[in-house]
């Protein structure tokens, strides 16, 4: 089996309305994530250092604390 070199990353979001939900990164690197949501973009920033960094203890995970929606989030009617 060859080692093409890639290391999964995931964020973990806390907080807001999408609070638990686990997302893929394409950079551990990143400081924010504006996220779609219903009609409306929600703002994350990195909270801490990235956990798992070694090559074979599972995907890279950072976590990002919610900041703000971009409007106010209204409950569906459903």
């Amino acid at each position: 089996m060859e080692d093409y070199g890639e290391h999964m990353a995931i964020a973990r979001l806390h907080g807001g309305p999408l609070d638990g939900q686990i997302i893929p990164l394409d950079d551990a690197d990143q400081d924010s994530l504006i996220l779609p949501y219903s009609e409306t973009q929600l703002t994350y920033q990195r909270e801490g250092d990235a956990t798992s960094t070694g090559d074979h203890d599972g995907p890279t995970e950072v976590g990002f604390r919610y900041v703000e929606s971009s409007d106010d989030i209204v409950p569906g009617d459903d």
